[in-house]
C-alpha cells in the first residue's frame, strides 16, 4: 500500500511539473492558434537565471528560492513576449512559418546556452526542507513534490481567474472569437495576444525553476526534454484546454510512475501508447473541440 501511495503522490508531483510547462502551450494554442516549439527555451533560460539568482543569494534559503521563482517568471514572460512581438506577430495564420521560426529559435537558444553555461549539467541546492521527506500512510514522499503541486494549483487558478474576471481576459477571449470586430471597437488585440504569450512564458519560467529542483540540476537540454511530454499532455488533454492539460498531466505522469516501477521502466512507452489510443479514439483530445 505504501508503494502505491508513493507512486501516486510522486506522479501527482511530476504531473504538476508537466502542467506548468503544458499550460503555456495550451493557452497560446487555444487562444491564438500558435504551436510554439521554442517554449522549452523559455523554461531553460528561466531555470539558468533562477539558478544564478539563488546562487548569488545563498542557494539553501527560502528567500533565494522565492527570488529564483520570481526571476524565472519574469524571464519567461519577457522572453515569450519578445518572441511574440518580434517573430510570431507577423506569422499569424501561417502555421508552417510559425513551426520553422520557433524550431529555429529553439535550436539557436540551446546552442547559445551551451556557449554561456557549458554543456555539462549545473547541480543545484535548495532549502533543506525540499531535500527531506514526509511520511504519508507509510510512504516517504519527497517534499519538493508538495511544492510542485501547490504551485501548479495556484498557476491554474490564477490563469482561469485572469481570463474570466479581468479586462485583458475579456479582450483576449473576445479577440479569439472575432478579432476584426474587437479591432473595429478600437481595442488593440495585438497587445492582448502579447499578454497571452507573457502568461504562458511566466508559467514555463516557474516550471523551469521548479524542474531544476525536481531533477537536481539545470542544463541546456532541460527545456527540450520536458517540452516533449508537454506536447503529449497538450494533445491528450485537447489543444487549447487548460482543464484538459491539467487532467492529462496527472494521467500521463501517474501512468509513467506506475509503469516504470511495475513494468521495468516502460513508462515512456506507455505514455506513447496512451497518446496513440487517444488520437485513434478521440483525435481532438479529452477536452478539445471537435472540428
Amino acid at each position: 500500500m505504501s508503494t502505491v501511495i508513493l507512486l501516486l503522490i510522486t506522479g501527482l508531483g511530476l504531473g504538476a511539473l508537466y502542467f506548468l510547462v503544458a499550460s503555456g502551450l495550451s493557452l497560446i494554442y487555444g487562444l491564438m492558434g500558435v504551436l510554439n516549439f521554442a517554449h522549452g527555451s523559455f523554461l531553460t533560460l528561466a531555470a539558468f537565471l533562477g539558478w544564478e539568482t539563488a546562487r548569488a543569494l545563498g542557494a539553501d534559503s527560502w528567500v533565494s528560492l522565492f527570488a529564483a521563482l520570481g526571476v524565472g517568471a519574469v524571464t519567461g514572460a519577457l522572453f515569450a513576449a519578445g518572441t511574440e512581438f518580434l517573430l510570431i506577430r507577423r506569422l499569424y495564420e501561417r502555421h508552417i512559418e510559425q513551426v520553422l521560426v520557433t524550431v529555429g529559435l529553439a535550436l539557436a537558444t540551446v546552442a547559445l546556452f551551451d556557449g554561456i553555461w557549458g554543456t555539462d549539467p549545473q547541480f543545484i541546492r535548495g532549502p533543506q526542507w525540499l531535500a527531506e521527506t514526509t511520511e504519508i500512510l507509510g510512504a516517504r514522499i519527497p517534499n519538493n513534490r508538495f511544492l510542485l503541486i501547490a504551485v501548479a494549483v495556484l498557476v491554474l487558478v490564477g490563469i482561469v481567474l485572469f481570463l474570466r474576471f479581468t479586462r485583458f481576459g475579456l479582450v483576449i477571449r473576445a479577440g479569439v472569437e472575432n478579432r476584426s470586430m474587437v479591432t473595429a471597437l478600437g481595442i488593440d488585440v495585438r497587445r492582448a495576444f502579447t499578454v497571452v504569450f507573457a502568461i504562458g512564458g511566466a508559467a514555463a519560467g516557474i516550471g523551469g525553476v521548479l524542474a531544476s529542483h525536481y531533477f537536481g540540476y539545470v542544463s541546456p537540454q532541460l527545456g527540450g526534454s520536458l517540452l516533449i511530454f508537454a506536447f503529449i499532455v497538450t494533445v491528450i488533454g485537447g489543444l487549447g484546454s487548460l482543464p484538459g492539460a491539467a487532467l492529462a498531466s496527472v494521467v500521463v505522469a501517474v501512468l509513467q510512475q506506475f509503469a516504470n516501477f511495475y513494468l521495468a521502466g516502460t513508462g515512456d512507452l506507455m505514455v506513447v501508447l496512451l497518446l496513440a489510443v487517444v488520437l485513434l479514439l478521440r483525435p481532438s483530445g479529452l477536452f478539445g473541440r471537435r472540428t
